[in-house]
Formats: C-alpha cells, structure tokens, sequence
C-alpha cells in the first residue's frame, strides 16, 4: 500500500545532490526534453487545428456550401428549380452559376483560368466574395458588359490591373471539331481570398456572359447552395433528388476532402513524431535512475531492513522519476500555451528577422499561420507523456526492488 514516507523519500531524492554530477544532468537534461517535446506537440498541433479551421472558413466564405448542375445543356427553368430548393429545411440562399475553363492571356502573358459565371446579387445568398475585394466591387459586373473580375496572383501574373485588357481562349467543340473561341475582356476588379488556389487561377464575370461564351443561350450551368449550418449538407443530396433526379450534386465535403485528409495523416504523423521525441527523453531518466539505484544501494538496504518492501522501494524510484517528468510535462504545458496563443506574432518576427517564410502559400493554401488551442489537446498531449514517464521508470524501479540488503551491505 501506498505510504506518505514513500513520496517524501522520493521527493527527498529529487531535491538532494546526487554524488555523481552526471546523474544530476542527465535528470536535467530528460526533464527538459519532456518539456520540450510536449510544448512542440502543443504548438503544432494547434497551427494545425488553426489551419484546418482556416482553411474550412475561406472555402466556405469563397464557395457555395453545395451546387447541382448539369454539365451538357445546363438548366432551362434555374428560377421554378432554385424556389424549389429554398424550401429545403436548412437552405439559406441559392445561386446560379457557369463554370469556364481555359487559358487567359495579356500580351505574352499566359495563365489557365476557371472562370465563374455569377450574378452579383444573387451571388451574395451563397458565398461572401465581395469580403474580399482589394479594389471595386463584385457589383461592377454587369449583363451586358465584357468586365472581369481576377484574383490578386493571378492579375501579377499577367501584369494587368484595373482598366487593363485579357484576352479569354475557352476550347468549344463544334460539329465535331475543337474550336477555340477568344473572348476579350476588361479588368474591373481585383480579390484576395487567401486561398492560392483562388488567387492564381480564379476570375469571376458575369452568369449571362459565361453562359453565351459556353453555347447555354442564357441558361444556367448550375445552382450553387449555402445552409444554415455547412454540415447540414450530409443529408441534402436526397432531399435535392426528390425535387430533381437527372442533376450532377457535388457539396464541400466532396470537393475538398483531399485537403482535409492531408491535414489530419499529417497531424497524426506529426503526433507520432513528437511523442517519440518525449519517449526518448523520458527514457533518460531511466539512465538516470539507474546510475541513482547504483549510488543510493546503500541506502536501499537500510530502508529495507527498516521494513521497505520491494514494491516499497520500487514506489520510491517510481515517484521520483515520474516527478522530474511532471515537472516537465508542467514546464512544456506552460510553454506551449504561450507559445501557440502568440504563434500570429512570433512567426511574422521570426520570418523578418531570419528572412525566410516558414508556410509558403503556394504549399498550405494560406499566407499566414494561425493558431487553435484546443482543450483536448492540453489534456491528452500531457496525461501520453506522463504515460510514457511513467512507463520509463518501471525497470530501474524494479532493479532497486530487486537489490537485497544483506548483499548490499556486506563491503560497508
């Protein structure tokens, strides 16, 4: 049974100077590593969450929560159809759209485009674009007009700004043949979603424009679908069906689960990594309180002929080893907190001073690192590691348990 002189013993071990320097560093050394690593899994793991987050918020600020459409002649009665919908428990707003693919183009400068068909107004049921607008407004496409709106990376990269002309190359198949159809257009505005995929190649202009160019004679390509809540679309498709049948369905969760899948093997791969870095600092306290076992045998024989059990013992090496990976864990805790709720501040200082960028945006989709402290995290990532100290002090326990006191004493 468990006993108050044990704890005190233990503890007494801890703070007393081991008679060997070495011992006391390598103790040290394995308490700080444990800090270390549990501060490491706090703050990354928290960039990841905030990423994650971050991600999921731009593309559902940028896109419609779901759309259905059809690709060939698209949707003739879009209006009867979106009323429709908007009875739907849980849709919020409907909106419809053309989608576009081909290259576009300013004097030698060439870029592969997706061009979004929409209706400024309508548009603004579904997806929050106009947010995100660095110069005029989504309002400035109008149904007569040759207007297009790029993102930010994608008009660099054609050196073009606002007033400037582009020339849109879109593939049509006629009468069996390929036939490229240019299309030109003005600059009127200029977004910034955050998102690299949307900066580089995105271009807005407007749905009865986009819909000529694509041979639909005004109809409508699709309807893009916002809800209430984004995860409310799990159970929409058969409630669309039962309006529609012969409609293709796609939601966010379709479109996007490669990035989300990515996110999570990487948390799970950096989760592995870390703990193994806590595993090996906490497994030097077993070199430590193997070299202690060897200093202290002296003072085991006495505690046993007093009336220490070996469990007795084994308890007392137990609680002092656990205590230096406490007190590590409590250290990297702390850390890690400070670390991941100032991560927003600390990078941006760190990429000035060292003048490098540690998430390039044309790799993690944004430009700046953010940050989600999860309370799960804070209590999961600290009770592993004391799971694995505690593991760790198991063998030398049992070898100081294992050390009889006669033997001991014999040459004292």
């Amino acid at each position: 049974m468990f006993r108050p002189i044990e704890l005190f013993i233990g503890l007494r071990y801890v703070q007393a100077r081991a008679s060997r320097g070495f011992v006391s560093f390598i103790s040290m050394a394995s308490m700080l590593g444990i800090g270390l690593g549990v501060a490491s899994l706090i703050v990354i793991l928290s960039v990841m969450n905030g990423f994650e987050e971050e991600l999921r918020t731009r593309l559902l600020s940028m896109t419609a929560h779901a759309s259905i459409s059809e690709e060939s002649v698209g949707i003739d009665n879009w209006r009867s159809l979106r009323e429709g919908i908007l009875e739907i428990e849980g849709v919020d707003g409907v909106s419809p759209f053309v989608t576009l693919e081909g290259m576009l183009g300013s004097g030698a400068n060439l870029s592969p485009v997706i061009v979004r068909g929409v209706m400024p107004f309508e548009e603004a049921a579904v997806s929050q674009l106009e947010q995100f607008f660095r110069v005029r407004s989504l309002s400035d496409l109008q149904p007569d007009s040759n207007r297009i709106v790029l993102g930010r990376i994608l008009a660099i990269n054609l050196g073009v700004g606002i007033g400037d002309q582009v020339n849109l190359v879109v593939p049509r198949v006629e009468n069996g043949r390929l036939m490229p159809r240019l299309n030109g257009f003005v600059v009127s505005g200029i977004f910034e979603a955050g998102i690299q995929d949307h900066d580089v190649s995105l271009a807005l202009v407007h749905l009865n424009k986009a819909s000529q160019i694509k041979g639909l004679q005004g109809r409508s390509q699709g309807l893009a679908i916002r809800m209430e809540d984004p995860f409310q679309v799990l159970g929409l498709q058969n409630k669309i069906r039962a309006t529609k049948f012969d409609l293709q369905y796609s939601d966010w969760t379709l479109e996007n689960s490669n990035y989300f899948r990515a996110i999570k093997i990487e948390k799970l791969m950096m989760t592995i990594l870390l703990l193994l870095i806590v595993a090996v600092a906490a497994f030097n306290i077993v070199a430590s309180l193997v070299m202690m076992v060897t200093d202290k045998t002296k003072d085991i024989a006495i505690l046993r002929t007093y009336g220490f059990s070996s469990a007795d013992v084994a308890r007392v090496f137990m609680i002092q080893g656990s205590f230096l990976g406490l007190v590590g864990i409590l250290i990297g805790v702390f850390l890690g907190m400070v670390l991941a709720f100032n991560v927003e501040t600390i990078v941006p200082w760190l990429e000035s001073v060292f003048n490098f960028q540690i998430m390039p945006g044309d790799v993690y989709y944004v430009t700046q690192i953010p940050s989600d402290v999860r309370f799960a995290d804070v209590v999961i990532i600290p009770l592993l590691a004391f799971i694995v100290t505690v593991v760790a002090t198991i063998y030398p326990s049992r070898r100081a348990a294992a050390i009889a006191p006669a033997e001991a004493l014999r040459y004292e």
